[in-house]
């Protein structure tokens, strides 16, 4: 029986066309995958099914159970939005309200549509946070969203999400803040759940890898249009247009070459050890320590690839070894032959220039109310003030260029980025200083197969032509065999196994280094 019937659908914004005449169709219980680049117009497709684009011109027709969405009210959509058709959304910290915990959020969906109480809401989000894989889901349920790691907020929007066993689930890139295991766990959790209440799946994403293991079905989407619907298996087999099969090709390969051992340190930290104060009831707190004694060395132009699970304290090495951590920092940090672990802010502010961060979440990090001529530049302004404003714009439209950006976008607001375009802006934001050190926190993970080959290759070879050094976090093992000289596998706060890149990731010593190969080779991702 078909649930989900899209006719003729098109949406404009303006006089600019972005879903272009598609159909597509999803059985009752079917896992349907819709995937293409960024920019392709799978999302706004995906929002249109329930109305979520308010500036947008729609036309066509969306049937669920043969009732056309597009000319239901407002106030019957409310009550078909999270219980019938719920939506995982691709950037969890700007879906989530960060004034309120994650439990109060998947309690309120509880007692809005199914009517539980405050006290039966609350243990019901517990348990549905316990079943999406977080760790100690009781008291992450009492933790605000910037309290949580990428990851952990992915896995609180999906609980959110499952929480009325929807008929149908709207998933935009929902595996794309998360390590290689909890991939696995998820697509898991979505198969059981899909089999078990016999839901339809509606999965968007840039990765089709990511899909082979999980959909009956897959949809191509290039520049607006549907190009391509296929099964699973006869597409990934025999793919017919030459779009899909560049898809297809689109994989990483290793960009770098072996690091000289015996290159000069760039960067030396000795004994890192960072820990968090956390409140428990009224009057007790608890040490939560995240970080436990690490040593990293890093030599110039050598990329150090930093894996392990959502929490393992990935990103809370990185920021701390920049010096700029929330956590209770302890250590030895030596940068460039200057000691800066014990450097106040006046002080360290001169070397911001050398040190530079390319954040998770690209649109967190990028200002609302900044066109991106003023995000790009305004590092560059800052560090070197003596540019005329010529020739802070011809910079900045030559580093938008070099991220495969057009410069006619400088007077564009993020909004008006796709998840991807809005990344490959705060890598140009980073890269505009040529700094000696950039640290990049899953710099890729929004980004398309192919535009990821892309800006993997620009930063090989910007390393190459610079020779700046790279902290490279990530849960896609695939980008870190790609670009890491050296990797660190991390497992709750401590280094687990550490080495040349070759050495870990084709003989890793270790069970847990073992076990996220074998969860990458399971999703298609290594």
């Amino acid at each position: 029986m078909t649930l989900l019937r899209i006719e003729n659908l098109s949406v404009r914004f303006g006089s600019a066309t972005v879903v272009d005449d598609v159909s597509f169709d999803i059985a009752a219980g079917e896992k349907f995958a819709l995937v293409g680049e960024s920019g392709s117009g799978k999302t706004v497709s995906a929002l249109s099914i329930l109305k979520m684009n308010p500036d947008a011109q729609v036309s066509g027709r969306i049937l669920f159970n043969e009732e056309d969405i597009l000319k239901k009210s407002e106030a019957a959509l409310r009550g078909l939005r999270g219980k019938d058709v719920a939506m995982i959304f691709q950037e969890p910290m700007t879906a989530l309200n960060p004034l309120f915990t994650v439990g109060n959020q998947i309690a309120e969906v509880l007692m809005l549509h199914e009517g539980l109480s405050a006290r039966a809401a609350a243990t019901r989000a517990v348990a549905l946070l316990e079943k999406t894989g977080i760790p100690e889901p009781a008291r992450r349920a009492l933790a605000f969203p910037h309290q949580l790691s990428g990851g952990q907020r992915q896995r609180a929007m999906i609980a959110m999400a499952l929480a009325c066993k929807p008929k149908l689930l709207i998933a935009d890139e929902p595996t794309t803040a998360l390590d290689v295991t909890i991939q696995v766990q998820i697509l898991e959790l979505l198969n059981d759940l899909q089999r078990e209440e016999n839901m339809a799946v509606l999965m968007i994403t840039h990765d089709l890898n990511l899909v082979k293991s999980f959909a009956d079905r897959v949809g191509v989407m290039e520049r607006g249009r549907l190009i391509e619907v296929a099964a699973t298996a006869t597409l990934f087999s025999t793919p017919r247009e030459a779009y899909t099969q560049k898809l297809l090709a689109s994989h990483p390969q290793r960009l770098v070459d072996v690091s000289d051992e015996n290159g000069s340190a760039l960067l030396q930290a000795e004994g890192m050890r960072c820990s968090f104060s956390i409140k428990q009831g009224w009057f007790k707190r608890r040490e939560f320590v995240a970080v436990d004694k690490i040593d990293v060395a890093i030599a110039r132009g050598e990329t150090l690839g930093i894996v392990g699970e959502s929490g393992s304290g990935k990103s809370t090495l990185g920021m701390a070894l920049l010096r700029l951590s929330v956590a209770t920092t302890e250590g030895h940090i030596k940068f460039n032959d200057q000691v800066i672990s014990d450097m106040d802010s006046q002080s360290l502010r001169p070397l911001r220039a050398q040190m530079q961060v390319v954040f998770q979440d690209p649109f967190a990090s990028l200002s609302p109310r900044r066109t991106i001529e003023q995000t790009v530049g305004e590092g560059l302004a800052l560090h070197q003030p003596h540019l005329s404003p010529e020739k802070l714009r011809a910079a900045i439209a030559e580093c938008l260029q070099e991220v495969g950006l057009s410069a006619s976008m400088m007077s564009r607001y993020p909004h008006e980025f796709s998840g991807g375009q809005r990344q490959r802006i705060a890598i140009a934001r980073a890269l505009i200083l040529k700094p000696a050190l950039i640290l990049l926190d899953e710099p890729t993970s929004s980004l398309d197969v192919s535009v990821q080959l892309q800006v993997l290759q620009l930063l090989a070879e910007l390393q190459k032509k610079y020779g700046m050094a790279y902290i490279f976090i990530s849960h896609d093992l695939a980008v870190i065999r790609a670009m890491a000289h050296r990797v660190l596998v991390m497992k709750d706060g401590k280094v687990v196994e550490s080495g040349s890149a070759d050495s870990v990731l084709t003989a890793p010593a270790e069970d847990y280094t073992r076990r996220l190969l074998a969860a990458a080779s399971y999703s298609g991702l290594s």
